[in-house]
């Protein structure tokens, strides 16, 4: 088993890609027309990942270490690509829904790389395949919803 030092380091990026997953998800809802109904569900994953975090962070704690506060480097520059491209498209819902399963997607790649790394003790192990399945519904509920976006 890995130190407590390397766990923790494995949870903080955990909790890198919930801090990306926010701030996605709150220029998705600035991206959205006014009465989108889409805002509702973005805030709920938005809290989602908040409690991911609360929940991590007491775990990074609890081994000794300080809680990651930032976003991830990668997080950063998918972010600055949505500002970019919310310049040429606008508001479009289609696109606030690719971008958004973007994120999704890189934050089960995140999940998944934990799981398999074999550094987590089981008791986090747990945790962790806990907080995936949930971001892998949302991930879903995101996918479903860009694919009848693309059929109105």
């Amino acid at each position: 088993m890995k130190t407590s030092g390397e766990v923790a380091e494995i949870l903080n990026d955990l909790i890198q890609i919930n801090n990306d997953r926010i701030k996605g998800y709150e220029r998705a809802i600035k991206e959205l027309k006014e009465d989108d109904d889409l805002k509702t569900l973005f805030a709920v994953f938005i809290d989602q990942s908040r409690q991911n975090i609360m929940t991590l962070g007491k775990e990074v704690q609890a081994l000794g270490s300080d809680m990651e506060r930032n976003s991830t480097t990668s997080g950063k520059l998918y972010r600055a690509w949505m500002d970019v491209k919310a310049v040429f498209t606008g508001h479009d819902r289609q696109n606030v829904l690719d971008n958004c399963e973007f994120g999704e997607d890189a934050a089960l790649k995140a999940y998944h790389t934990a799981l398999h790394s074999n550094d987590l003790p089981d008791y986090l192990k747990q945790t962790v395949i806990q907080q995936n399945e949930l971001l892998l519904q949302s991930h879903n509920r995101v996918k479903a919803l860009r694919d009848e976006s693309k059929k109105s």
